[in-house]
């Protein structure tokens, strides 16, 4: 007998009693839709995390924390970021320091309190951060600012208004000031140093003008007030800092932060370990995803398998159904044995069937388990803002259902159903012809 007789003969016999085969693959269905879902919890949360992770920080971007000697442990230094520099796959080494002091930021008749950040933008333009608009600066009297930093800047007025306001009123955000509304491109920046030396408070100001504004931040709930300077300016601001520094202050490292920029993603493991074999000890973004992606692969494994569990409930439906359909074509098996029919053709038969069954349902279950896992990500966010005084991120994931998840479900499905199906095959192809013709097991 033919393939194709085969399964012409398989759907004529699958005909005979269609509500129990409905039910088969009902509970098929059922089972390979749970596993999907359950596991799509997983990739879900393992998708948002990641993508979170990698909105927040530059995906190139590795930390270098200091390096390991005989003496013990040591901040970078000037040597050493000429050595990484030379590195291959290094696009960049962006250093940064700060002042830790009272520091003012004014625009006519508006000021705000400000940290500024010193680095070497010569290094910074090889990483080519993303403007909202403007440019780098180019000389060191140029600054750049955050997004937001003309919304913290308000007059005596206005600081006086929003001392007055509740951050627990509902509509705190609508009565705050608007702040600087202004194109701030251009304008010239006041910044002033306050510090206390030998009892005396002393202060220095340096002008400075706004050549650009940073990139919104991606996320809405992040305020960017940054003040970047080059850090050209960094020896003068330090003199007149210096005035009042202490011990701890002096033999503080040469540079608050040192950041090394691979050329691309797929270069930052090489370079981070690269620099692991020099000595330096560092933290990119391929450390953080690492153990991340560890601890939703177990994850991941754990729903899967608690899923499977649901198939083989349901490979149980197709055990009877199987056997039932076995006992009641028992002449019909006598009959092609006794025409010449091989053990194999007929055992073929009967895994054709089971098989079939097993496709039917998980080509269901698929279907099923985008509907439901579009409504949970729909749902799921609404209880969650309900129930929670802030509204979370509208854009997390609650379950994902990526190709491999519908593959890997998929095969779980028809190959569970084929092996309750083996058996029964085998009985068949074991029935006695003379017994099967009388209508006998």
């Amino acid at each position: 007998m033919k393939f194709k007789d085969q399964v012409k003969f398989v759907r004529q016999n699958m005909k005979k009693n269609k509500m129990r085969l409905f039910m088969t693959i009902l509970a098929t269905t059922i089972g390979c839709a749970f596993l999907i879902v359950l596991a799509s919890v997983g990739f879900g949360l393992h998708k948002s995390i990641k993508d979170q992770i990698l909105d927040q920080v530059v995906v190139t971007e590795i930390d270098l924390l200091g390096k390991e000697i005989d003496k013990g442990f040591q901040t970078p230094d000037e040597k050493d970021i000429q050595e990484v520099k030379q590195m291959k796959n290094v696009k960049a080494v962006v250093t940064r320091n700060s002042i830790h002091r009272e520091v003012d930021a004014s625009i006519e008749d508006r000021s705000t309190n400000i940290s500024p950040i010193f680095t070497n933008m010569e290094e910074v333009e090889k990483v080519k951060i993303n403007l909202s608009e403007g440019r780098l600066p180019k000389n060191e009297n140029e600054v750049v600012v955050g997004y937001h930093f003309g919304k913290s800047l308000y007059t005596e007025a206005e600081k006086q208004q929003m001392e007055n306001l509740d951050p627990n009123d509902p509509q705190y955000e609508n009565k705050k000031p608007k702040g600087y509304t202004g194109n701030l491109i251009g304008k010239t920046v006041n910044m002033t140093i306050k510090q206390t030396v030998d009892g005396k408070e002393v202060e220095k100001s340096f002008d400075f003008t706004i050549v650009g504004i940073q990139e919104e931040p991606s996320r809405d709930w992040i305020e960017d007030m940054s003040f970047i300077i080059s850090d050209k300016k960094y020896k003068e601001v330090k003199q007149f800092t210096d005035l009042a520094a202490t011990e701890e202050e002096k033999s503080a490292p040469l540079y608050d932060e040192v950041k090394v920029y691979a050329t691309s993603l797929e270069h930052v493991q090489a370079v981070t370990d690269e620099l692991k074999e020099k000595g330096y000890r560092v933290f990119s973004v391929t450390e953080e995803l690492k153990s991340l992606n560890l601890f939703f692969l177990v994850l991941k494994i754990g729903l899967i398998f608690v899923g499977t569990i649901a198939v083989l409930i349901a490979s149980i439906g197709i055990f009877n159904t199987m056997t039932m359909a076995v006992t009641e074509r028992t002449q019909e098996i006598g009959i092609m044995k006794a025409i010449g029919a091989q053990p194999s053709m007929i055992r073929r038969t009967f895994l054709i069937e089971s098989a079939w069954i097993g496709i039917v349902g998980a080509l269901l279950g698929v279907v099923i388990s985008y509907g439901v896992s579009a409504l949970c990500n729909q749902i799921i966010p609404m209880i969650l803002n309900s129930i929670s005084d802030s509204e979370g991120p509208s854009d997390f994931i609650f379950s994902y259902i990526p190709p491999s998840l519908v593959l890997i479900a998929t095969l779980i499905s028809i190959g569970v159903a084929v092996i309750s199906g083996l058996r029964p095959a085998i009985k068949a192809t074991n029935i006695n012809v003379l017994s099967a013709l009388r209508r006998e097991i």
